[in-house]
């Protein structure tokens, strides 16, 4: 078995040039002391892109007199991006996450360095990408250069996101504990909601849902559903619950059955243990988890997403606040259709009518600058605290009075006056 070539941090990321494009491995697999060592070098070195999804971490690369020798180019905007992205030091490319990974195969945006996070190699010399697989694998496949940060704190995950240490450039030994994520209390909004979403739920559902209140009080609500399965671009402690009570067992999923099928989680210590070598836990990557054609194999997927807004037509913005960068596109069309195009398939977005400040989440025009996540021609169910509609088969005067009946009671007679100066009816 090759050695592993062990350095200081420092030495580790010397081989980054001025000009030179680094990937950064995101979510709770974030190499954030190479990171930071690579900071260090900041008046060393110009014009270095970073790309990335979401990570975790301070991003000093984002801040002042960092940001001079490094451009932030995110495939996705997280809080500590958010604000750099949004100015002269950052860029958003807007793009499926289903996709990301042509960017780098096909060499539109051919990678110089690969910044990782592993586990210790095993007796084979595969260390593992722990709990972020998603768009790092056709990273570390493409790059010229791949520096891993080793810790023996990252779980070792079955599926594809293995790397041999002959791949491996050069690498830095940590032992801290990756990033963590806990469940915080739902809302009553929330749980309103997720009552609501849950009853949209059939036994046997292939199930797509992410992170947060509502799709946790969505799982609160399946305690007595049966055989339930899991193929989803991310998940977090929501599912443990169900799957140690035999709620979710995979067993009528086409792809992969049995198993638990995602590209990346976020969650805490305990979902952390549960991955760690079960081989119930398949991590792909997104070009894999989130491909259409995959997910629509699979019994009645029933994807829930959240947006920002939507209009009375049904155009879904999820990713911008005008024409504020707030998150990105992600998975959301990639389930969206694949749960549409699924044998009794629903895909459904789930939101508050209002936001934290009363204003309405159901308008009659996006803001200027939205952007469209999802289009009207694919949109099906919506579902807020007031209850949930479907949108699909509907013209647009049906489709408003629709999102009216759910919108805040606070906001309907305004948004009635505008149907009616829209479609003079």
């Amino acid at each position: 078995m090759p050695n592993l070539n062990i350095v200081s941090a420092a030495e580790a990321v010397r081989c980054v040039k001025s000009g030179d494009r680094v990937f950064l491995q995101g979510a709770a697999m974030t190499p954030n002391t190479l990171i930071d060592a690579l900071c260090e070098r900041h008046n060393e070195l110009k014009e270095v892109e970073l790309i990335q999804i979401h990570t975790e971490g301070s991003a000093r690369y984002t801040e002042k007199p960092y940001s001079d020798a490094f451009i932030t180019n995110s495939c996705f905007v997280g809080g500590n991006v958010r604000k750099a992205v949004n100015t002269e030091s950052g860029a958003y490319i807007p793009i499926f996450l289903s996709e990301i990974h042509t960017l780098f195969r096909r060499n539109i945006l051919p990678l110089d360095v690969a910044f990782i996070q592993v586990s210790p190699p095993d007796k084979h010399g595969y260390c593992s990408l722990g709990v972020s697989v998603d768009i790092a694998l056709p990273a570390i496949q493409t790059a010229k250069k791949v520096i891993a940060q080793i810790n023996p704190q990252v779980p070792r995950t079955h599926g594809d996101g293995i790397i041999h240490v002959s791949q491996i450039s050069s690498a830095i030994e940590v032992d801290i504990p990756i990033h963590a994520s806990h469940i915080t209390e739902a809302t009553e909004i929330e749980k309103q909601i997720g009552h609501h979403v849950a009853g949209l739920i059939e036994d046997g559902a292939t199930l797509q849902m992410g992170i947060g209140g509502i799709p946790n009080v969505v799982l609160n609500n399946l305690k007595n559903h049966k055989n339930l399965g899991i193929h989803t671009e991310m998940f977090s402690d929501g599912i443990l619950p169900l799957v140690e009570s035999g709620v979710i067992t995979g067993t009528h999923k086409k792809i992969k059955t049995g198993k638990l099928v995602t590209c990346f989680a976020v969650g805490s210590p305990k979902l952390y243990d549960f991955i760690d070598d079960n081989p119930i836990v398949h991590f792909k990557e997104a070009a894999y988890t989130n491909d259409t054609a995959i997910i629509r194999q699979n019994p009645k997927v029933t994807a829930i997403n959240s947006a920002i807004e939507i209009d009375l037509t049904g155009q879904v913005c999820a990713d911008t606040i005008g024409k504020f960068q707030y998150s990105g596109v992600g998975g959301q069309m990639d389930f969206i259709r694949g749960a549409s195009l699924s044998e009794g398939g629903k895909p459904i977005i789930a939101m508050p009518s209002v936001t934290n400040k009363g204003i309405s989440k159901i308008v009659p025009f996006l803001k200027e600058g939205a952007g469209v996540t999802t289009t009207r021609a694919h949109v099906h169910y919506i579902a807020t605290e007031y209850g949930v509609v479907n949108l699909y088969g509907k013209n647009l005067k049906q489709r408003a009075k629709a999102l009216i009946s759910i919108a805040h009671p606070d906001h309907r007679e305004n948004l009635e006056k505008e149907v009616f100066e829209r479609f003079k009816s």
